[in-house]
């Protein structure tokens, strides 16, 4: 009778153990191929999961278009919506098609300033980063012209010489007048660097 009684409380303990650890297994993971964006969410609340996944992927695109938006500043945020649907601590992992944690963006290329490298209407996948080297090209968004895609010429502190790799200068007549037409160089701030060109 004592053997008994002592097997039912381990078998009671370990049901116990085993909820405990189920209940508190609460997950959001966010797939992300640089334009499509799926969010997959493990718990045992009772919460809306199409919802906040919806909520989820909305922030991903905005995060994916914020140029000083960083892994930590969207981790946080996606914790944050799960908190508004209460799912409190949820474990967040950022799964991409260039590895964990990181944001993958596919922009096209608009023009032919980066001719021959880049062609007019191509699309290139960026990694959303700051950690910019000279010779990178990368998508930045200039005060002068918006958004651009340029090769990295120099960097100064926390400015960034931009150039274009298209070097032909060309003349055209407008009202009259005959400008010069050649390729882009700009300095901008390297928080408008939204990320570094790693496959075209």
């Amino acid at each position: 009778m004592g053997k008994k009684i002592i097997l039912v409380l381990i078998f009671l303990i370990l049901i116990i153990f085993c909820g405990i650890v189920f209940l508190g297994n609460n997950s959001v993971d966010v797939y992300n191929d640089g334009e499509n964006i799926t969010v997959e969410t493990t718990t045992f609340s009772d919460i809306d999961k199409h919802g906040m996944g919806n909520k989820i992927c909305n922030y991903t695109l905005d995060v994916m278009n914020n140029t000083t938006a960083d892994m930590t500043y969207y981790k946080q945020g996606i914790k944050d919506i799960c908190h508004q649907y209460g799912l409190e601590n949820a474990e967040i992992n950022i799964h991409s098609t260039i590895g964990p944690d990181q944001i993958p963006i596919i922009v096209k290329v608009d023009g032919t300033s980066m001719l021959p490298t880049l062609q007019d209407g191509q699309d290139v996948l960026i990694n959303k980063t700051h950690d910019i080297h000279v010779g990178d090209i990368v998508v930045a968004e200039s005060d002068e012209y918006g958004g651009i895609i340029k090769r990295v010429d120099q960097i100064n502190g926390d400015k960034v010489h931009l150039i274009s790799d298209n070097k032909e200068i060309s003349y055209e007549y407008t009202d009259g007048v005959l400008y010069e037409v050649s390729g882009i160089t700009t300095w901008v701030d390297i928080s408008n660097i939204n990320g570094v060109v790693i496959e075209y």
